[in-house]
């Protein structure tokens, strides 16, 4: 099969991608899995807080949040974001809520929101009212949807074995099929050095960190849905409402090789504790578990255009743990840069995305 863009990855990376570059020319989408999102991308927090982040990711978020809103009726629905600390961690307080905008609020306010907040160990709160849920999996399979109504194709079971570079483009064998692409876009995730190296160009230095996740019981019978979303100072743990129950994550970054991520009970249990010393419900039960890999580049922010040794060979890499709120304005500036068009996005934040400041 021959086209102009060839995909490999089909996380949100690869198919908000998929979606803009569709509009520039025939695109084939290859995931090695049998769906679309099932590493990262399907094992997301789900947030948007449009101040997480470095600040070229915040400027992504903020260019994102028009589409978030009100793309295909908005993807997004109240949620909220508080942080609290303990005793000994006020500076470390100051810093984050500063870092993050969020306001000061008294313990009673914080309680007043999440009644099991525990008054003997919980020292502050801050909060931000504009932080939102966002709606992971139907935005991937819109993306998707989109790249397909502009005649693209969507191939899963497709893991890439080899490439090869030539006179007339790529040429990717994949899944027992052979590809013909004009140009190569490498948003693999944890694999994006991988297939870098199979198509003989410089890696990146990608770092899979994983990080663990557990499911609880709503805690004492409580009805959590109009919680916000917890975390520690530091971002040493963090709790969110999902379902009627609530996820609770160690908030771990361990550097892994990439691979299918599982928790680890030790470090989860780590995590679990830190999360119960500021609550009063103790932690009985664990309905399920698990992992997946946020890919940071070593600088910490994304990795967006073409290699500037091989200007046909287009990254898409390193979303870390931004890759949903990031998706939006990251997928139209690559297509911006691939297209030739103007960028919204300031020259400053552009070259701190570029694959050309890690060369």
């Amino acid at each position: 099969m021959t086209c102009d863009f060839l995909i490999i990855g089909g996380g949100i990376a690869g198919a908000s991608a998929a979606a803009r570059l569709s509009e520039l020319g025939h695109v084939i989408l290859l995931e090695m899995e049998e769906a679309l999102g099932y590493h990262a991308s399907g094992r997301s927090a789900a947030m948007f807080e449009e101040n997480y982040g470095p600040p070229s990711v915040v400027a992504l978020n903020r260019a994102s949040a028009d589409y978030h809103h009100n793309a295909n009726g908005g993807y997004l629905t109240p949620r909220g974001f508080m942080m609290i600390s303990g005793p000994g961690q006020e500076q470390q307080f100051r810093d984050d809520i500063k870092e993050l905008h969020l306001d000061e609020i008294s313990f009673a306010e914080a309680q007043g929101r999440v009644p099991i907040l525990n008054p003997k160990t919980v020292t502050h709160a801050g909060l931000h009212e504009a932080a939102q849920d966002l709606d992971t999996d139907r935005m991937v399979q819109d993306f998707a949807k989109a790249a397909r109504s502009n005649s693209g194709k969507v191939i899963t079971r497709a893991k890439v074995t080899a490439i090869h570079h030539d006179a007339k483009g790529w040429q990717v064998e994949a899944g027992g099929e052979s590809y013909s692409a004009k140009q190569l876009v490498n948003a693999a995730g944890a694999w994006v050095d991988e297939i870098a190296a199979l198509a003989g160009v410089a890696p990146i230095g990608i770092q899979p960190k994983r990080r663990s996740m557990a499911r609880l019981p709503a805690p004492g019978g409580h009805d959590v849905t109009t919680w916000p979303m917890l975390m520690g100072v530091g971002e040493t743990w963090y709790a969110k409402p999902d379902a009627g129950k609530l996820l609770v994550s160690p908030a771990e970054a361990d550097l892994v090789t990439p691979h299918d991520a599982y928790a680890d009970d030790m470090v989860l249990a780590e995590g679990l504790a830190r999360y119960e010393e500021m609550v009063t419900t103790p932690v009985t039960r664990v309905e399920s578990n698990w992992a997946g890999l946020r890919s940071f580049a070593p600088d910490g922010t994304l990795v967006l255009g073409p290699d500037p040794d091989q200007s046909d060979f287009i990254w898409c890499a390193a979303q870390g743990g931004y890759g949903f709120q990031t998706a939006p304005a990251a997928s139209r500036l690559l297509a911006d840069m691939v297209g030739g068009s103007t960028s919204e996005l300031e020259a400053e934040t552009r070259a701190a995305l570029s694959p050309a400041r890690l060369r």
